[in-house]
């Protein structure tokens, strides 16, 4: 599934809630699905910097797509993970540094983040980018 088709899945069930303690909610419910990764990807060089809580971010190539692995040890940031997770994960590099992640706007996620958190969103967004352009450099310029 592209992801713009995934980010219009993510619109559509953010409709459902008129308020905000209900995204929340959603995305705390969320949160507690996100499996724990090894151990060994909690490595300093897989922490995201610039975010207020611990979020560590790894990714491997496989197929032709990008397959991320990642965890957090605050419960709405790990909602948000896998918000960022869904959308991205399995999707080539490409895919990746060509979308605009319109669904943060869209279901109201930027407006009620403090800015410490956004500026963590942002991290995190960065980092998968980096790790797309990489494997895009290593994988398929040759």
């Amino acid at each position: 599934m592209s992801i713009n088709n995934i980010q219009d899945e993510i619109i559509e069930e953010f409709s459902i809630f008129d308020d905000w303690m209900d995204k929340y909610a959603y995305i705390i419910e969320l949160g507690n699905k996100l499996q724990p990764i090894d151990e060994r990807q909690k490595s300093e060089q897989n922490l995201i910097k610039g975010c207020q809580s611990r979020v560590w971010i790894d990714a491997r190539y496989e197929n032709g797509v990008v397959i991320f692995d990642a965890e957090s040890d605050a419960v709405i940031v790990k909602g948000i993970v896998v918000l960022l997770l869904s959308v991205m994960n399995n999707q080539t590099p490409d895919s990746i540094l060509s979308s605009e992640l319109y669904f943060i706007d869209r279901i109201g996620l930027s407006q009620h983040l403090s800015p410490t958190r956004s500026n963590g969103l942002l991290s995190m967004i960065k980092q998968m980018r980096l790790y797309a352009m990489a494997f895009k450099a290593k994988y398929e310029n040759n």
